[in-house]
Order: structure tokens, then C-alpha cells, then sequence
């Protein structure tokens, strides 16, 4: 397999619309979407990019937000980490840093990883938020469903000969979902290698990042305990990752926090109903940190 020269783009893919400093010396990609406004700031899970977020960082621009749009580091146009460095610690000192740039408290929304980024950060101190949005991810999630997302993200490690062949894998991994007509879009998912074939687009040291269920249910369990400020959590009601169950645990322990069941849609809320998504988000950020 091809090694990258770790942190460098392959593909001369655009620029992105600003690079802001995160920590031990890296950059991450963002897009930002509106000019004024209560600031939020957008994580996506691992695997996405910064993308994932077009459809609700332009309506929460019209509706009068400033939206940050983040590629977590290894991800999209990001940086890769020298040391392969991709846990929970490292992606929330970089929100951190992110939010240092900034001199208003955010707006955190995070699906799944960038959920548990956001979660961590805000529970364990080190972010103000003025709300926490989490998007079908909890403390307490399903094993099943994460096997199925990390044997989605494992497969063609040698990369695939064609865009074709990267719209069957999304198709057979997200059989709910219409296919594209034109596959135009698939290219912001991949990056096209020195050897003519497209690859993820993150750096496949990601994949080797230590990660347990058993370890990461108890820190954030008690980062929930902690959160004090207002809370909204979206499930996806097809999701195999969040499962009722587990929303509801979370709601117990943070008592405050409002819940939205998006019965249409399964792990990638935003992308599945980005309408019932946007408008309980809306709904929720309008009764707690409404545009002046």
C-alpha cells in the first residue's frame, strides 16, 4: 500500500475556505457558513468529512448563525497527526484550540466521534459551551452497530479503480439511501492516490487508533454528570449505533436535556433527514441562543 507523506494533500483538491491552528502544531480544515450570529461549531464522525454538514451550515446561516464546519484532524483537508495520534484526548484538545480562536462560546453539534469530542470537552471542563447537541451518540452505544462502521471504513485498503466502485460500497453499507445521479459528489469522500486509485479520504493510521466500549462508557458517562448547560440529543430512529435504550440513559443522566426522534433516518442523521434534522435543531438553539 502506498504511504502518504503524512499531512500533505494528494490530489490538488481545493482549498478549503480557512485552515485554523488545533494543537501540537497541526491545522484543520473548515468551512464556515454565515458571517454573524450565535457561533456553532460542526463535528462530524469518523470517516466524514467536513462536508457531511453542507445542507445544516447553510441553514443555520440563513437562519442568522455563524457555522463552522470542521474536518477532524486526519480527515478531509485536515492535518494528519506525525504520530498517528487520533484519540479522544488529541480531537478535544484540538477543539479546544479551535474555540480559543473564536470570542464567543460555541454552539457545539457533533455526530457520533465529533459527539463524543464535544461531550468530553464540555463535560470534563475544558469547553464553555452555550449548548451541547449530540447526534446519535451517547455514552452507552452498540457494539454491532460500531463493528459494522469500522468494517465499512476497513474495507479496500488498496483503494478502489473507479468512483463506481466507492458509490457501490456507500450503496451496500447505506441501502436506505437514494443513489446519486451523478457521482460528482463521491469525490469529496476520497482522494485520488499517485497510483490512479481513490482512497478515503483519512489517514489510514486513523483505523489503528485504540478504541474500547469499556473504557469510553465510564469517562463519558460521568462527563454527562457534568453537563450543565443546555442539551439536545438527536437520534436517528433506524440507527443500529444509538439505540433507544441507550437515549434514554443518557436523558437520565442529563435530566435537562431535550430529545428529538428522527424516525426517517439511521446513523448519519443529518444526511438522511437534513430537514427534520435542521428544524429540531433550530427549534431547540431558538429557545436558548436565538440571533439577535
Amino acid at each position: 500500500m502506498i504511504k502518504a507523506e503524512r499531512g500533505a494533500p494528494l490530489d490538488g483538491a481545493p482549498k478549503p475556505h480557512k485552515m485554523i491552528a488545533a494543537s501540537g502544531g497541526l491545522q484543520v480544515a473548515a468551512d464556515i457558513y454565515g458571517t454573524e450570529g450565535p457561533l456553532v461549531i460542526l463535528q462530524h464522525g469518523g470517516g466524514q468529512t467536513r462536508h457531511a454538514w453542507k445542507g445544516a451550515g447553510q441553514k443555520l446561516a440563513e437562519a442568522g448563525y455563524l457555522a463552522v464546519s470542521l474536518d477532524a484532524r486526519g480527515h478531509g483537508d485536515s492535518d494528519w497527526a506525525p504520530d498517528g495520534d487520533y484519540s479522544n484526548d488529541a480531537l478535544v484538545e484540538d477543539l479546544v484550540a479551535v474555540v480559543d480562536s473564536f470570542e464567543q462560546s460555541p454552539i457545539l453539534v457533533g455526530a457520533s466521534m465529533g459527539g463524543g469530542t464535544s461531550l468530553t470537552a464540555v463535560g470534563e471542563g475544558r469547553v464553555n459551551a452555550a449548548a451541547l447537541v449530540l447526534v446519535d451518540t451517547a455514552p452507552r452505544i452498540e457494539a454491532g452497530g460500531v463493528r459494522k462502521i469500522r468494517d465499512f471504513m476497513g474495507q479496500a485498503p488498496d483503494g478502489f479503480s473507479s468512483l463506481e466502485e466507492v458509490a457501490d460500497a456507500i450503496a451496500n453499507y447505506q441501502p436506505h439511501r437514494t443513489r446519486p445521479r451523478t457521482l460528482d459528489g463521491l469525490a469529496k469522500n476520497v482522494r485520488l492516490w499517485p497510483d490512479g486509485r481513490y482512497r478515503w479520504h483519512w489517514d489510514p493510521e486513523f483505523m489503528r487508533r485504540k478504541r474500547s466500549l469499556k473504557d469510553r462508557v465510564p469517562r463519558q458517562e460521568e462527563a454527562a454528570r457534568n453537563v450543565d448547560c443546555p442539551s439536545l440529543l438527536v437520534r436517528g430512529g433506524l440507527s443500529d449505533v444509538l439505540s433507544e435504550e441507550g437515549a434514554q440513559a443518557y436523558l437520565e443522566l442529563v435530566p435537562h436535556s431535550e430529545y428529538a426522534n428522527v424516525g426517517e433516518a439511521a446513523h448519519m442523521v443529518a444526511g438522511d433527514r437534513n430537514d427534520i434534522f435542521v428544524t429540531a435543531v433550530l427549534d431547540f438553539l431558538g429557545k436558548i441562543a436565538a440571533p439577535n
